[in-house]
């Protein structure tokens, strides 16, 4: 409770000293809440849901930071994009918005953002921007959000490349997230538009996935078999209510030879003797092969990565896993298994009696 408290007397420190002028170092974004179905009324806005890097953009005169979701400061990493922001007009403002890889349908592609950064050619990626905090010395956190994205529509009237402005659609929620599903779209945002600026809450921001696509912690990686080189497969878990963490399966496709190079790099360091999990994973079940463990290096739990997967199965494990990307922009200790809020069992039953839409590859 101390640290909550602590946290948002130091957002609301930040917030005064903008009101004279000053811009806040760091605002914790806006979350949103898992939900079954998208809310429908005039006061929700719907967007789609971008696949990156949350990332907020700082500028004060020249002087233009790049900030996680946590706070790090990955300016060096995105040069185009900070002469992007540069290039907009304004002498001060801080945004909000999400990094991405854009393929030539508008489809987002975790993997390629990724891809770009390791490889330091991010000259293609985008920064599309959903919100406006602060703008010229002008505190906006306090402004419904209607309010704010007509500001934020207005100053990306004719945005310089590498930024882009994130529509937002006042219809239906259920037809807009069908009509994204369709597309292949990892999911939408649904946002009420009569509310401030909220950092941390849950309460006003909800989105629905068309894919199941979440982060996990890496507490272990077995050995490779066959001509596959340096690791098998990856062992995932997440953290409990109770601080355990629990194992959800393993991660053995969806990387090529310089990933799993990379990744062995990456792991070895974090190498333990002691399996972090309290319960052992299981040695095999109704799908995938037998785990070894005496095959499983263990390691401390600090790595997160990004999975696409099938399904959970009965037995809490995940079922045919796809993997995406490691998640930099992530503390270990904050994955949890996303459980959805309750909907209703009307809109239930009718999104189960109409077909769904066939998956489509992501770029």
């Amino acid at each position: 409770m101390a640290g909550r408290i602590s946290r948002r007397a130091k957002v609301g420190r930040a917030i005064r000293r903008a009101e004279i002028g000053a811009l806040p170092e760091f605002v914790p974004p806006q979350l949103t809440a898992l939900t079954e179905t998208a809310p429908e009324g005039g006061e929700w806005a719907h967007e789609l849901k971008w696949d990156g890097y949350r990332m907020h953009a700082r500028i004060e005169g020249r002087n233009v930071r790049l900030l996680t979701r946590t706070g790090l400061d990955w300016t060096e990493k995105y040069p185009a994009i900070v002469k992007a922001l540069r290039a907009l007009p304004v002498s001060q403002a801080y945004l909000d918005g999400e990094l991405c890889a854009l393929s030539e349908q508008g489809l987002t592609s975790f993997s390629a953002m990724q891809a770009a950064t390791d490889a330091r050619s991010t000259e293609g990626l985008v920064l599309v921007l959903f919100d406006l905090l602060f703008v010229d010395g002008e505190d906006l956190t306090g402004e419904p959000l209607r309010v704010r994205k007509e500001r934020l529509e207005a100053l990306l009237g004719s945005p310089p490349p590498g930024l882009q402005y994130s529509e937002h659609h006042l219809v239906s929620g259920e037809t807009f997230y069908r009509n994204a599903c369709k597309l292949g779209i990892e999911g939408i945002v649904s946002k009420r538009l009569d509310c401030p600026y909220k950092p941390g809450d849950r309460g006003f921001w909800r989105k629905v996935k068309c894919l199941n696509r979440e982060e996990f912690v890496v507490v272990g990686w077995t050995d490779p078999e066959g001509s596959r080189p340096h690791l098998g497969a990856l062992l995932l878990a997440y953290y409990a209510p109770d601080g355990r963490l629990v194992y959800a399966g393993r991660a053995g496709t969806g990387m090529n030879t310089d990933q799993l190079r990379r990744l062995r790099a990456s792991l070895e360091p974090l190498a333990t003797t002691e399996m972090p999990l309290q319960v052992r994973p299981p040695k095999g079940t109704r799908f995938g092969s037998p785990l070894v463990l005496s095959r499983v290096h263990w390691v401390r739990p600090e790595m997160v990565v990004e999975v696409t997967y099938l399904t959970w199965t009965d037995d809490n494990l995940l079922r045919h896993v796809v993997f995406d990307g490691v998640r930099e922009d992530k503390p270990a200790r904050g994955i949890v298994r996303p459980i959805p809020h309750p909907e209703k069992v009307e809109a239930r039953k009718e999104r189960e009696a109409s077909p769904r839409p066939r998956r489509v590859a992501r770029p």
